[in-house]
């Protein structure tokens, strides 16, 4: 993405965009290599810079130091920089960190360095964070982590477009239905089908009906994953028994479906391949797509005029369904605290401290992990995107990823180039899932 309008979209979405870097200062964030004393009233707290999790430790840190008289010190890193730093901590056992926020993938590869907080989940807890979270922190026997927020793909479309009178008429004309938000696999290719359109009449398209994921990264992933749950997979490419499912008919025919609105009905952009969530955003905040399905939290800036040419006009509705329903994985972040901790008593204060905060990680991200805090945020102006996302969230067969300590070699080596194969034509879906599973072989066995 270039230009001012892009620079302009890319900062405004940095708090939001969990996979960006950055690393912000204030008077109780520490530098990069630093040592922290651990004879000091203090606790130290590790957390990518520029995230919703940066933004919550700095504006509560002064009242926890209220409340306990521990002062809270942020160490910032950028995304991969956390998975780094709590990978030498856990090997050297340093007790440079007393508290983490991490993304659920890293659990399989931290496990064995964590302190368990099973304490902490009570039955209040338990019954007000939504299905699949406490799991998604349950290792060796233990919950290892405490969730601050979560997240997955809704529908976001273009009212003006649906909702236009000579629009519905034309749509009817041609697929014999109305046209509404689709909520299946068949009404959303048709209704991309309709809108890509050359709406100024120079031959050139200029407004596509949705986009499909191809970037050489994880979204191209879990957006065919995605599909994949929605066809009826019931275990995400590998079984609790090692079974390879990576290429049987759910993968298939979901793969065949995105490479059918690419090549076949040529309703998303020909560069699908360099094509993820950002540029998806783009386009569809700039006016040129009808429809994404994006993460719950890049609806908020629906009604900004200042980042969207399009704000008042979009809409928010619950993930496509295919034969097995709606199925979407979602992308939670939870606090743990290492084993090495030397304040681990105070670490456990602080994620409680944090836990009754949630309501801030809404205020600044969009979404948030407890139920109570979702369904009293899905009533206000601005957050309409909540009642779609608890319904993905809550779905029979919406599920975590496989917590298998090789999924991210997996998924660099074998499902993000399988997509790509297929995408670019180089191999069919069942050719290039074929060769996806002999890879995942060669890694698991």
């Amino acid at each position: 993405m270039k230009g001012k309008i892009v620079i302009r979209l890319v900062v405004t979405f940095m708090f939001i965009a969990l996979f960006l870097t950055g690393c912000l200062g204030s008077q109780t964030t520490k530098e990069t290599g630093e040592s922290v004393d651990s004879s000091t009233n203090s606790i130290t707290v590790l957390v990518e810079g520029g995230s919703p999790a940066f933004r919550v430790a700095r504006e509560t840190a002064d009242e926890f130091k209220e409340l306990t008289g521990y002062e809270v010190i942020i160490e910032t890193a950028p995304y991969i920089g956390v998975y780094d730093k709590l990978r030498v901590e856990i090997a050297s056992r340093s007790g440079s960190y007393d508290v983490a926020t991490i993304d659920i993938l890293w659990f399989p590869a931290l496990a064995g360095g964590l302190e368990p907080i099973d304490d902490l989940i009570t039955t209040d807890v338990e019954e007000d964070l939504l299905p699949g979270l406490i799991s998604g922190g349950y290792y060796n026997d233990h919950v290892l982590g405490l969730p601050v927020w979560t997240n997955a793909k809704t529908l976001l479309y273009r009212k003006d477009l649906f909702e236009d009178e000579q629009n519905k008429k034309g749509f009817k004309e041609v697929f014999g239905y109305e046209l509404q938000p689709p909520s299946s696999w068949k009404e959303y290719q048709n209704a991309a089908k309709f809108f890509t359109q050359d709406t100024t009449g120079d031959g050139v398209t200029d407004l596509y009906g949705t986009t499909v994921f191809g970037a050489n990264n994880g979204d191209s992933v879990a957006s065919w994953l995605d599909h994949a749950l929605q066809a009826g997979a019931r275990s995400l490419v590998i079984d609790e028994n090692g079974e390879i499912l990576v290429n049987s008919k759910p993968y298939i025919v979901a793969l065949e479906m995105l490479t059918k609105l690419l090549h076949e009905d040529k309703s998303v952009p020909a560069d699908a391949l360099s094509i993820a969530s950002q540029e998806t955003s783009k386009l569809f905040w700039d006016g040129n797509a009808a429809m994404m399905l994006a993460w719950g939290h890049f609806y908020m800036p629906s009604n900004d005029p200042t980042i969207s040419k399009v704000a008042g006009n979009v809409g928010s509705a619950p993930m496509i369904t295919g034969a097995a329903g709606i199925g979407t994985i979602p992308g939670p972040w939870y606090q743990i605290i290492p084993h090495s901790s030397k304040k681990k008593d105070v670490a456990n204060k602080y994620i409680e401290f944090i836990y009754e905060k949630n309501d801030l990680f809404m205020e600044t991200i969009g979404v948030a992990a407890r139920k109570s805090v979702l369904e009293k945020y899905s009533k206000k102006n601005g957050y309409e995107h909540l009642g779609p996302l608890m319904t993905n969230l809550s779905s029979a067969q919406t599920q975590n990823r496989p917590p298998i300590i090789e999924w991210q070699q997996i998924e660099s080596e074998a499902l993000i180039p399988a997509v790509q194969y297929a995408l670019s034509g180089q191999k069919t879906p069942q050719e290039a899932l074929d060769w996806a599973a002999e890879i995942i072989e060669g890694i698991i066995r």
